[in-house]
């Protein structure tokens, strides 16, 4: 299912099947908070078991590269060839303290580049048998490749924070993402969203918004008892 889909779905649960021309529950709203608990729900999951499904997972193309200036990354000496990602990395979801980046690597797919700390960046240099292999790292939303000399371009894969930020990207002359993508989510997963959009948000902006028109009906002289004669 899309994104507007499931929204448009939630939004028909919430009328009951009816439609009306007084909606106080928009779309967008209902995007948010679908976004929102997926994230929750994926931080969730993998804290309890570790394990990630690929239906979580998008694909940001071939991403090019270009060459830095390695004394501005993590102390690295200035011989080191390293490469950054043009355009910013969208915002992942967050594991332990950890970007949720499937994959770096080759765009074909079949060689992967591990991802390390940025923190251990500095060291690699020193390394006598990992030195001359290529890694990557994030630093402000940026990709970097340590030993890339080189390489024009990578793939990158992971759980974003934000599906919809995937429209920004190229994928073969296409945006990554658009309004007719699915939406990344298991089926498991968006059961559990809708149950707790329809009782949480949703249930707390409803009585809300009936609160503040009982109150304005009676302002009005609306819906106050018949005084006595």
């Amino acid at each position: 299912m899309t994104l507007n889909e499931i929204a448009y779905n939630i939004l028909n649960l919430v009328r009951g099947g009816r439609s009306s021309n007084n909606d106080h529950i928009s779309t967008s709203q209902i995007k948010f908070n679908v976004k929102y608990y997926r994230a929750m729900l994926i931080r969730r999951d993998f804290a309890r078991n570790g394990m990630i499904t690929r239906h979580l997972e998008q694909d940001l193309g071939c991403l090019e590269l270009i060459k830095v200036d390695a004394s501005k990354c993590c102390n690295l000496p200035t011989e080191c060839a390293v490469y950054r990602t043009v355009k910013k990395i969208p915002k992942t979801v967050r594991f332990n303290f950890k970007d949720a980046v499937t994959y770096v690597g080759a765009i074909d797919g079949k060689a992967n580049i591990p991802i390390v700390e940025s923190h251990t960046v500095q060291w690699l240099p020193f390394d006598k048998y990992t030195k001359n292999k290529m890694k990557a790292y994030m630093i402000e939303d940026y990709l970097y490749v340590y030993n890339a000399d080189g390489l024009k371009f990578i793939n990158v894969r992971g759980i974003f924070e934000d599906p919809e930020d995937l429209s920004k990207y190229d994928c073969d002359g296409t945006d990554c993402y658009d309004e007719d993508s699915d939406f990344p989510i298991p089926m498991d997963m968006l059961q559990t969203i809708t149950q707790g959009i329809m009782s949480g948000e949703l249930m707390m902006l409803s009585t809300s918004v009936n609160d503040t028109t009982n109150d304005t009906l009676q302002d009005q002289g609306q819906g106050r008892p018949a005084p006595k004669r």
